[in-house]
């Protein structure tokens, strides 16, 4: 079984991120980029399935500028077999990458798919379902557990009432929820050995695919900072502030 996983180069989750003097995007000079932790808990999930014996090769897959193949080797460091990336300086959009992921798809003819729900950059939660939707597979969304059975894959769902379990004939796309698993650090000799693994590099024109945006970003703000809480006395008095002041009541 070939599993094909893709991973996004975002912001690093502890950095805190700035907005631009003229509002028009987030600062991105001189700040630590990682892999979109939903990436990497898809790329520890095709490890795993590999570590079983289900999965034979993992193959990586990212969209965007030369400098993401650092998040490409640091996939290979984990477990994946090879890597492609498809270089582009521009601001991919959802149906762009989904578009760019289905041509991969149909040269690498994966049995499975897996990718994160979402990045934390954006937080769109689109592309799966996209790529689902274009490559006419079934969709395991929001996965907890994940279990290859044969030509079928069980996908346990988080929903908002609780856990949906699907099964879908493969091949299929799964997207990554938190739950699923706990991503595994990356070893120094792994790190050593990604640095000799292949990685192929495309282009989206090699793929057919037009990025230029079909949205614009008009403006970007920082969230209002929240007024500091205050201490109240006795239920009356946080009673009536609540009523007089906050008017919720």
């Amino acid at each position: 079984m070939k599993v094909l996983v893709a991973v996004k180069r975002v912001i690093d989750y502890n950095v805190k991120v700035r907005v631009k003097p003229d509002n028009t995007g987030v600062d991105l000079s001189n700040v630590k980029m990682a892999m979109n932790p939903f990436c990497e808990i898809a790329v520890e999930e095709a490890v795993r399935l590999k570590e079983k014996g289900v999965a034979t090769e993992i193959v990586a897959v990212t969209i965007g500028p030369k400098v993401s193949q650092e998040q490409l080797r640091t996939a290979l460091a984990l477990g994946a077999d090879r890597a492609i990336q498809v270089e582009t300086d521009e601001d991919v959009q959802s149906l762009d990458a989904a578009k760019m992921l289905k041509a991969v798809v149909d040269k690498e003819e994966p049995n499975l798919v897996i990718m994160g729900k979402q990045s934390i950059d954006t937080d769109n939660n689109q592309t799966g379902q996209m790529l689902a939707q274009l490559a006419g597979m079934p969709q395991g969304t929001f996965a907890s557990e994940v279990e290859v059975e044969g030509e079928k894959v069980k996908v346990t769902r988080e929903i908002d009432g609780g856990l949906m379990t699907v099964s879908l004939n493969l091949p299929a796309v799964v997207t990554t929820d938190l739950r699923l698993n706990e991503p595994r650090y990356a070893s120094l000799p792994n790190i050593m050995k990604a640095k000799k693994k292949p990685l192929e590099t495309v282009s989206p024109a090699d793929l057919g695919v037009d990025v230029a945006p079909r949205l614009k970003t008009l403006k970007v703000e920082e969230p209002q900072p929240r007024q500091p809480g205050i201490k109240v006395e006795s239920v009356e008095e946080l009673v009536d502030k609540l009523k007089n002041e906050a008017k919720v009541i």
